[in-house]
């Protein structure tokens, strides 16, 4: 009788348990993620030129207007201008533009729509989890 209750109602209503409170993290993860953007510019090297494609996520924002970033991907759009890749790359960009970019001058994703979901999503794990368990 004991292996019955313990399979049929214990067992399940932890798995239930277990479950809710995985993809309630994974979600309040997906909410403290911070903006990111593109910042792209254009740098001059021995009379060759090429833009600077620069993915950043926000760290801070100052008050006069500067966001301190992390830098997440680079690329050039001449190929030939520069053969850094990876970290090296991050690196050299890191140096060229320093940790502070002008926050006019990034172009923000749009995350409104996914941060609703989200929060849409949370709300009814909340209520699934009340609805089970009661607390």
């Amino acid at each position: 009788m004991l292996g019955y209750l313990f399979g049929y109602f214990i067992k399940p209503n932890l798995t239930l348990r277990n479950a809710i409170k995985e993809a309630r993290d994974k979600g309040m993860l997906a909410l403290q993620e911070h903006n990111k953007g593109v910042y792209k510019t254009i740098v001059t090297d021995h009379n060759q030129s090429s833009e600077l494609v620069v993915e950043v996520k926000e760290l801070a924002v100052t008050s006069g207007g500067q966001v301190k970033v992390e830098f997440v991907s680079a690329c050039y759009k001449n190929p030939e201008f520069r053969t850094k890749k990876g970290e090296a790359l991050l690196r050299e960009v890191r140096e060229l533009l320093g940790e502070y970019l002008p926050q006019n001058e990034i172009e923000w994703y749009e995350n409104k729509e996914r941060e609703n979901t989200i929060r849409q999503h949370l709300t009814s794990l909340d209520n699934l989890h009340k609805t089970h368990f009661g607390n």
